[in-house]
């Protein structure tokens, strides 16, 4: 028997993966033990420099107190990306299918084995799609990752009920590309992915960890409205709010078309990414950018310095100064917050539904941070009764 420890760098799908690497592990009949193992899998990031950087430097702390260290994801099918590490650290590529089987042939199997792993009893992200065919002009995540493939509906439907099973109030539906996802031996896409999952006995809440605007049809939103557990959040990815600056990225849409598909979702809490600094980005397009986020009605907005990445369109083009997206950065950063002040504020004195998943934090069914003092786990009425910088603060209705 072996002991080891999972770790995982960037995104709820990298979550995903490393979650199926450390329960194939358990099932093998070995050992997890936090700090010193014999093994440590470490699931790395790539979509940034220094994403690529924060993962080497994993690997490396593992490699010192670890006797093996397996790395993993998106990082591990990078070319060069982990050259030079120590002697102890290997480098397992290939589909994130093959993962938890690849890492598993590594350790061997024994002949003790068990039933099911501890689990967060929380919320529980199961994937239901890898892979992108888009090709954004910035994004690696193509080259590392592949084309998109689905799993099978029966397959997604029988894993949400097994975390049911588990004790997970919340599942949250997640992969590269959501909207992509099909089966069409079944006949399903995602919205009547959603309709079912929402359906299943114990599903107390579902949501989408994101969606392309494109994939923003109104199937979508007439699922997620008419699905009683279905989560008022969605997260939208903008990167740009210039015209230019969105062409040069190959994303597929406008500005104008951005906000035209948000519009019949206004009363959700709209959430997106936005990168600072792409090679087109001057001054005026990025004052642009803060105009349509105010714009979208977005409560919060995850920013990302843009960084040139191996094999993409725009890989020898990084022009804009490192102050200059900085600045940048903050100033977004800056109407992030204030965005979500104000809509925090307009939830004094209404109550919500919090699922807890940390001391003193959970988050409402549309995904805004709640500060109530409640055990981990639960699922309480909570009422607003004042903001802070942190979140909403609660008291149990």
């Amino acid at each position: 028997m072996a002991t080891f420890s999972v770790s995982f760098l960037g995104c709820k799908v990298s979550h995903v993966d490393a979650q199926e690497i450390r329960e194939r592990l358990l099932a093998d009949g070995h050992a997890e033990r936090d700090g010193d193992a014999d093994v440590a899998v470490v699931n790395t990031c790539c979509v940034t420099h220094e994403a690529i950087s924060k993962s080497r430097q994993a690997a490396s702390r593992a490699a010192r107190t670890h006797r093996r260290v397996y790395l993993t994801g998106c990082g591990a099918n990078l070319d060069g990306a982990f050259a030079d590490m120590p002697k102890n650290v290997t480098v397992v590529a290939g589909p994130s299918e093959e993962l938890p089987g690849a890492v598993a042939g590594h350790v061997g199997a024994i002949a003790c084995v068990q039933a099911d792993a501890r689990v967060e009893r929380t919320r529980a992200f199961v994937k239901i799609q890898d892979g992108c065919s888009f090709s954004c002009a910035f994004c690696v995540i193509p080259l590392v990752r592949g084309g998109t493939r689905s799993r099978r509906a029966a397959a997604v439907l029988g894993e949400i009920e097994r975390r049911v099973g588990q004790g997970h109030r919340e599942i949250v539906l997640t992969g590269v590309n959501l909207g992509c996802f099909r089966d069409r031996e079944a006949g399903f896409t995602l919205p009547r992915l959603v309709r079912e999952a929402g359906a299943l006995p114990g599903v107390e809440r579902l949501r989408l960890s994101s969606i392309e605007v494109n994939h923003l049809s109104d199937e979508l939103v007439a699922a997620l409205r008419e699905t009683g557990p279905a989560s008022r959040h969605l997260h939208v990815p903008l990167q740009s709010g210039d015209d230019g600056v969105l062409r040069a990225m190959g994303r597929r849409y406008s500005s104008a078309q951005y906000l035209a598909r948000l519009e019949p979702i206004s009363d959700f809490n709209l959430t997106a990414d936005v990168i600072v600094g792409f090679p087109d980005e001057d001054d005026a397009a990025f004052e642009r950018t803060l105009e349509v986020v105010e714009r979208a009605g977005l409560s919060r907005v995850h920013v990302f310095p843009y960084s040139p990445r191996p094999g993409t369109v725009t890989a020898g083009a990084d022009p804009v100064p490192v102050a200059l997206k900085k600045g940048r950065g903050a100033r977004l950063r800056a109407l992030s917050d204030e965005l979500s002040r104000r809509r925090w504020q307009t939830r004094v004195g209404t109550t919500d539904r919090v699922l807890v998943d940390r001391p003193g934090r959970g988050y409402g069914d549309d995904y805004t941070p709640w500060l109530v003092d409640a055990e981990i786990g639960q699922l309480l009425h909570a009422r607003a009764v004042g903001v802070s910088e942190e979140g909403i603060l609660a008291v149990a209705a």
